[in-house]
């Protein structure tokens, strides 16, 4: 993702300031505030824990579509106070947010109490569907007496672009247009500098006593033990079926959204535990997955994550699909298809696009329509292409369905035209590199802070940059291609492929593995000096297979000792680095997603106790953090006894990568592998970690049939038990 830490531009006075374009700004925390999200489609949303929006210099908070807020400010005063929360929570599957409040002490004028705390109980209950935000605003009244209510919500739409949320500071904008006020709704309505005109719809159920340009008051009569309902519609340049009662809307417009979740999840494989909070953990994370998909043209795609990502990236999905791949491999097909669907043709500069590359990004709002920002459909990423190749060869391992690899073939091929024509830009063996122009992304490897490739000394490192777990990745995009080929008959290319993937894997141990440090190097830059740094990229090594085996054992203890194993996980950077600050983005803080690919490697090479350990502290994490919900990423400092881990202030959550890292690390855990030809499972050397007893997997899909299966640790290690087989399934158990 393009992000945090950019280069500093120096401003009148010698004030320094970063450079707006990828700038998310650091002025609130998102953990001080833990808003609750929702999203759905295009669709999402940020509100506090009662339920509001609350307008404010660095507020994230509001209702976005495409890019842009449709609602800057929500709030909700009953006798013009705020009521007091008693709860606030989202549903188990994501599909609505419930915020339960009550009354304050309301006064008269001579000071006497009209009307005590805790008699008036609120509920707001809403939820996103189809480019709209739907609520029902229910009120019980719990004196003895009947209550007259003054309810007023109070909204505003700025038309932020996301960007510009995000700190960017534009010199012009667009045209705001005078509101239109009717008797039950209000539209606001923004032409940007793009020409396109943009519309908030809000309508009301019943109609406010008074309703104005920036405010509903409502008057309600509420008998003992009787409970009053407020519907709201919030639509985004759609303002619904004008003429429908919109109690009835909101209810089957709920109706529909829990089915969709439903649907969209119900060929996923289920998990449960003897461990209930990790259980608690995996719903979150199964929930956050399928609320953060999104139908494509070409099947579901997870966009990356929520407030600032939630759109199409490349790697973020890549990465996301294969580590939720064994649960739902139709998540891997929909992200290949959309992915080959916007595949590079020609040369674009400013989109930093070659034919056969991979997108990275793309933006839907008014600022990338101008180019203000150049991520309207941005390629600037170097892993997307090779991560794609990978993808797809491990789509046909987990599925043997070739038919849609024969489609994709066109595309295969074209990125390793990339990789062999654009990538490698010097032609000595490695791909790396540069932006074509200054306003695309510096650093374009998944660590891509313009701080976050650097030399022994802290000396950034300057392009064009080969980084370590790129060159893994082409090792593995070359073998997977091979893989694909052969089972498309295709074997003279199958084999040179195998031979090229040979070649850059001894290549890359003479230039990348370093022995003083004990393990690769982060990097080589432009003069192709090596980038002298301990850091967990080098664990993609071992992820790949690239590495050779007597390499691994070095690489394992180097990234699980106290200077890069913090205890709830791997950081980015370890401490002996020159650059290593435990509360940056990319240079000592810890990464899900990271985190459980490197778990993954460790698997690989048979350091399964070692990967047992980053599961242990990423779990552990998880049972200090709200929904237990794993954020993109947290700091680096070490575990504490008694204490959680330390909170990053801008980092998203949901996101999705982070959120599929615990199905990632259930896979590495028990050895589960694939032969989907056989219709069967695999287990190798499977084993658990202390906080897990028993794992049981149901509806494991593998070629036409399916399984429920057990594992139980015993005293000789873990016990498989095949609970039910389906259509001729099988388990084999490998030692």
């Amino acid at each position: 993702m393009n992000q945090v830490f950019p280069e500093l531009e120096t401003r009148a006075g010698g004030a320094t300031a970063p450079l707006a374009q990828f700038f998310i700004p650091a002025t609130a925390s998102l953990q001080e505030r833990r808003p609750r999200t929702l999203k759905h489609g295009d669709t999402f949303a940020l509100f506090d824990h009662n339920g509001d929006a609350l307008s404010g210099p660095g507020s994230p908070e509001g209702l976005f579509h495409n890019d842009t807020r449709y609602l800057s400010h929500l709030y909700l005063t009953i006798g013009g106070q705020r009521p007091i929360l008693l709860s606030s929570t989202l549903r188990d599957d994501n599909a609505a947010l419930t915020c339960d409040l009550t009354n304050p002490d309301f006064y008269t004028d001579d000071g006497s109490v009209g009307l005590e705390h805790d008699l008036l109980h609120i509920r707001r209950s809403r939820f996103l569907w189809k480019g709209a935000c739907y609520e029902r605003l229910s009120f019980r009244n719990f004196d003895v007496r009947p209550q007259r209510i003054r309810a007023e919500i109070t909204f505003l739409a700025d038309f932020a672009d996301l960007f510009e949320v995000r700190g960017t500071r534009r010199e012009r904008r667009g045209i705001h247009h005078s509101p239109k006020v009717e008797r039950d709704r209000v539209v606001l309505a923004y032409t940007g500098l793009d020409g396109r005109r943009r519309e908030t719809h809000l309508r009301f159920e019943p109609s406010p006593a008074d309703l104005s340009a920036e405010r509903a008051l409502f008057e309600l009569e509420i008998a003992p033990h009787e409970t009053r309902a407020i519907f709201l519609r919030i639509g985004c340049d759609d303002a619904g079926d004008g003429t429908a009662s919109l109690r009835r809307s909101v209810l089957g417009a709920m109706l529909e959204a829990r089915r969709a979740l439903r649907r969209s999840s119900s060929r996923a494989a289920a998990v449960a535990t003897s461990n209930e909070i990790f259980n608690e953990t995996v719903r979150r994370s199964v929930s956050d997955l399928y609320m953060l998909m999104t139908d494509t043209p070409e099947g579901l795609y997870p966009y990356a994550g929520i407030p600032w990502f939630s759109t199409v990236f490349g790697r973020d999905a890549l990465i996301t699909a294969m580590e939720m791949l064994w649960m739902d491999p139709q998540v891997a097909r929909g992200v290949l298809r959309h992915l080959a669907a916007e595949q590079a043709t020609d040369f674009d500069a400013a989109a930093d696009a070659e034919p056969g590359k991979i997108l990275h990004e793309v933006r839907k709002g008014e600022m990338a329509e101008l180019g203000e920002v150049p991520f309207r459909r941005y390629y600037g990423s170097i892993d997307s292409t090779p991560l794609f190749l990978m993808l797809a060869g491990a789509y046909l391992e987990r599925t043997g369905d070739r038919e849609t690899l024969r489609a994709l073939w066109p595309n295969i091929e074209a990125a390793l035209g990339w990789i062999d024509h654009h990538g490698d830009r010097d032609g000595d063996g490695f791909v790396e590199y540069g932006r074509h122009t200054d306003e695309g992304l510096a650093n374009q490897g998944w660590k891509d802070s313009n701080d976050s490739i650097s030399h022994a000394d802290g000396t950034l490192a300057r392009g064009p940059i080969a980084l370590v777990e790129v060159q893994a990745y082409v090792y593995g995009a070359w073998r997977a291609a091979a893989a694909i080929a052969r089972a498309l008959d295709k074997t003279d290319r199958a084999l040179e492929l195998d031979a090229r993937a040979e070649a850059l894997r001894q290549r890359f141990d003479a230039f990348f593995f370093d022995e003083d440090l004990g393990t690769y190097v982060i990097a080589l830059d432009g003069d192709k000096k090596p980038c002298r740094i301990r850091s967990s990229n080098a664990g993609h090594a071992l992820f790949s297979g690239i590495a050779f085996p007597e390499r691994a054992e070095r690489v394992v203890r180097t990234l699980m000792s106290p200077s890069a194993f913090t205890g709830w996980g791997i950081r980015t950077l370890a401490r002996s680095a020159t650059r290593y600050n435990p509360m940056s983005y990319h240079n000592g803080s810890v990464w899900p997603h990271d985190n459980a690919m490197i778990a993954a490697g460790f698997a690989r090479y048979g350091f399964a106790a070692d990967a047992a350990r980053v599961f242990e502290g990423l779990f552990a994490a998880s049972t200090y953090i709200d929904l237990r919900r794993l954020p993109e990423l947290f700091c680096g400092f070490p575990r504490q006894r008694g204490h959680g881990p330390t909170f990053y202030p801008v980092a998203c959550a949901p996101q999705a990568w982070a959120a599929a890292a615990p199905l990632s690390l259930i896979q590495s855990s028990l050895g589960l592998g694939f032969d989907p030809y056989a219709h069967r499972v695999t287990f190798t050397r499977p084993a658990l970690p202390q906080f897990l007893d028993e794992v049981l997997l149901r509806q494991l899909q593998v070629g036409e049939g399916s399984l429920d299966i057990a594992l139980r640790r015993d005293s000789a290690g873990v016990a498989v038990h095949v609970m039910q087989a389906r259509e001729g399934a099988t388990v084999e158990v490998i030692s």
